[in-house]
């Protein structure tokens, strides 16, 4: 199977729009060693010619046309099959609505994540006045079949993440955040995606056990990152991702693991990791991680 990174960046983009923190103010500048991004996504083909989403960005046009498949000749085709959601966070869903024109969208969500997309933010709802929509129910820990020699199963990630839309996707409720296990039927061969998690949990560990590939929550390199540039009062955790540094970060959980190539993606403007010449990314080279930019392909 094939991945290809759509887009590597958390919500707002690289560099975000109304930002001057140091990595937007470099990108623009060409000061430093560094590149746009868009908001994250991720795209996985059994064939090379269909391919899955995982998360639909607010870019999403631009990825679409970024696709190595040749352009439609007829009328009203795509090369999508699907989209597999794995929260109801903005920069993950709000490109479904861009999705419009299609003559159907099949939808891959949790029923924590459908019901916050309908009765929380109504974005489903609006979607549904254009084209129609057929959701596939993810329940975590369920083989599912996606054709052609690929097939997933969810997990869950567990968050304690304050939920904004009322009652509907509840602190600890089961599904309101998951990762995915992907696995190529042919060679047996498994790619993890997992771009929001607040705790490697011993259930999420067991999930990249064997796997060739991972691509995980990159958001920030410091819990108090934010908090620091005066851009938040919460801390990374607080807002649902696990930091890369400091005791129990992500890079010195992950960079053990004997994974062939461990990825960091959804990947927040202000992180500097983002800028090649930081002596974050240095750090994280050398412990055996990548950072992924947009247009990154893997064959796993």
């Amino acid at each position: 199977m094939w991945l290809r990174v759509l887009g590597s960046a958390a919500g707002g983009g690289f560099p975000q729009w109304n930002c001057g923190c140091p990595g937007c103010r470099a990108v623009r500048e060409g000061s430093r060693p560094c590149r746009s991004r868009t908001q994250s996504s991720v795209a996985v083909s059994p064939d090379y010619r269909r391919w899955f989403l995982l998360n639909a960005s607010p870019d999403i046009r631009a990825q679409i046309e970024s696709l190595p498949t040749p352009h439609p000749r007829e009328i009203r085709t795509t090369p999508l099959a699907a989209v597999l959601l794995t929260d109801t966070e903005l920069d993950h869903t709000l490109g479904l609505l861009l999705l419009r024109e299609s003559r159907a969208l099949e939808l891959h969500a949790t029923h924590a994540v459908h019901e916050t997309l309908c009765e929380g933010t109504s974005l489903l709802r609006t979607l549904e006045r254009y084209c129609p929509v057929e959701w596939r129910p993810v329940v975590p820990g369920v083989e599912v079949s996606l054709g052609d020699g690929l097939r997933y199963r969810a997990f869950d990630a567990p968050t304690s993440k304050r939920a904004r839309f009322g009652p509907f996707g509840s602190r600890g409720e089961q599904g309101r955040v998951v990762g995915y296990r992907l696995t190529d039927e042919r060679s047996g061969r498994t790619a993890v995606y997992l771009p929001g998690v607040q705790q490697l949990t011993t259930a999420v560990r067991e999930q990249l056990d064997d796997c060739a590939c991972l691509l995980v929550d990159g958001t920030c390199w410091r819990d108090d990152e934010l908090i620091r540039l005066g851009l938040s009062g919460k801390s990374a955790r607080e807002m649902g991702h696990l930091p890369i540094h400091g005791p129990d970060g992500s890079l010195g959980q992950l960079s053990p693991l004997a994974i062939e190539r461990k990825i960091y993606v959804h990947i927040n403007n202000t992180n500097p990791i983002l800028l090649e010449d930081a002596p974050e990314r240095r750090l994280v080279e050398e412990r055996g991680m990548e950072v992924a930019m947009d247009g990154l392909e893997i064959q796993v």
